[in-house]
């Protein structure tokens, strides 16, 4: 009776209900769901159990009057704070990084300033993908390995000073090169920025969940994983065993890949869209097609011209 008598009493001290207390609980039930999506299937869900655990014991041995093991519980919740951040450190960073990798070229003011830029950059990614697939293609006929990070917001200087740097415009041959069995740069990653090979033979981290990978994935695929895990890059993979070409992306692998599937891929994820001239975005083959008939039409009318004369 005690126990309904203060949960009445506590309904009674929040209502009337207002329009910012469904505001405030909406708010929480949407951090708490991104939070539990944060950690899934990585070792912080195991340590989020232990927590709970701690916290259910604790109301046992205070229920109980269990005083020298509900003392010593609460002088560990008096640090708690301090280590969750310890022990979620990964997560939370991985968090905070997606919050900042949320783009602000969509809105209509800022995408005009930056629509010279984008053109350059389609230009240089165009390039850079046809060469990355073509390399992609003789690397899988040959079976030779090949890791290749295509970086994005998160920028990978970590990672690239743990390689060499080449700064090179990227074509087959290069990359041939560069994977050839027993060359000096071939153990390790190809890191690419805006279009260009930056660096060769970087190390990239292990993945966060490593024992729930398939075991017959070897250490491209698992670094790959890992990479794409820590950061909001495009990594393809081409295995040594198989010739397989792959692709991973936010910790995911999409495997067996064909040409045109790697192309098509690459160029949803890293040609920007171009702004139209009400400021909404255009898909760049959109604006590919425009172009396309344009310039057909400017050759049509020419070669009107011409005949007439």
């Amino acid at each position: 009776m005690d126990f309904i008598y203060t949960m009445g009493s506590y309904v009674k001290s929040i209502l009337p209900i207002t329009l910012w207390d469904v505001l405030d609980i909406a708010v929480l039930a949407v951090l708490i769901y991104k939070g539990i999506t944060l950690i899934k299937e990585t070792r912080a869900a195991g340590l989020l159990k232990g927590i709970a655990f701690m916290l259910v014991a604790y109301v046992v041995m205070n229920y109980m009057g269990m005083k020298a093991m509900a003392f010593i519980m609460e002088n560990v919740f008096d640090v708690g704070l301090l280590a969750l951040i310890v022990l979620f450190q990964q997560e939370i960073r991985r968090m905070l990084e997606k919050i900042g990798h949320s783009s602000v070229t969509k809105i209509p003011v800022l995408s005009s300033i930056t629509s010279e830029s984008t053109d350059s950059m389609t230009t240089k990614w165009n390039n850079a993908i046809e060469a990355i697939c073509d390399a992609c293609e003789d690397l899988s006929a040959t079976t030779t390995g090949a890791l290749i990070v295509i970086e994005r917001e998160t920028k990978l200087g970590e990672q690239i000073d743990t390689g060499t740097v080449l700064n090179a415009a990227p074509s087959k041959e290069l990359f041939g090169n560069i994977f050839f069995k027993n060359t000096p740069l071939h153990d390790g990653a190809v890191i690419m920025r805006d279009g260009v090979v930056l660096a060769a033979a970087c190390f990239l981290p292990k993945p966060q969940k490593e024992e729930t990978i398939n075991k017959a994935l070897g250490s491209r695929h698992r670094a790959a994983i890992g990479m794409s895990e820590n950061s909001d890059a495009i990594v393809v993979v081409v295995s040594e065993e198989t010739g397989t070409i792959s692709v991973a992306e936010n910790g995911n692998l999409e495997r067996s890949l064909s040409r045109d599937g790697l192309k098509k891929l690459l160029r949803t994820k890293l040609i920007p869209e171009k702004p139209s001239r009400h400021g909404r975005p255009q898909p760049i083959q959109a604006v590919e097609k425009k172009l396309f008939n344009k310039k057909k039409s400017n050759n049509n009318n020419s070669a009107g011209g011409s005949e007439n004369e």
